[in-house]
């Protein structure tokens, strides 16, 4: 009688202890991670969580003088037969922000052609402190008869910009390569006496 209630106690104690085991084992992951966050051992998986943070979240560009409006303008100029224009005449940024506009060009022409652009700015003062980051002027284009594209340029005003200057225009003489090239293009004065004089 006696080694049955032994047995009997044995079975509840072995029992109980299975119990145990499995809800271990079932609070062992978030038990883990607790425990990994808790002391920073598992740095790889803390490492994988603020880079899903941060790309939820952007971090603010402090180098963007919001106090600040600058606006630029957009010009084209072609020589030959072909359209070339911005998509939006002029926008507002603020220094150190970064700010695309896209440009379009369409071969007008019934024959292939390589073309290019140069850019100009207005004031002159403007150019030192106009940073394009990405051009379609930086290389030349070859297009075949009727084949039109859409160019952005990316670009920063750099802070350093003097305070009186609140209007720059970037203007852009498209031309074939091959043929005569032709000289930069002169703003008109009273633009640039304008953008000088903060108008």
């Amino acid at each position: 009688m006696k080694r049955l209630i032994h047995n009997s106690k044995l079975k509840t104690r072995l029992f109980l202890v299975a119990v145990v085991m499995f809800g271990f084992g079932y609070a062992l992951v978030p038990l883990y991670e607790a425990f990994c966050e808790f002391t920073g051992i598992n740095v790889l998986a803390l490492g994988e969580r603020d880079i899903e943070s941060s790309a939820n979240s952007r971090p603010v560009n402090t180098q963007v003088d919001k106090t600040r409006t600058i606006t630029v303008e957009f010009d084209s100029n072609v020589r030959g037969p072909w359209y070339f224009k911005p998509e939006v005449s002029s926008m507002q940024v603020h220094p150190g922000e970064m700010s695309t506009v896209t440009y379009r060009f369409q071969n007008m022409q019934d024959r292939r052609i390589s073309a290019q652009a140069i850019p100009s700015y207005a004031p002159l003062q403007a150019a030192a402190n106009f940073h394009k980051l990405e051009c379609f002027c930086f290389r030349e284009y070859t297009l075949d008869a009727g084949e039109s594209k859409s160019w952005p340029v990316v670009f920063v005003v750099d802070p350093k910009l003097s305070a009186d200057v609140t209007t720059i225009t970037l203007s852009y003489t498209f031309f074939e390569v091959g043929g005569k090239v032709p000289a930069a293009p002169v703003a008109n004065s009273d633009r640039i006496s304008g953008s000088r004089a903060g108008v």
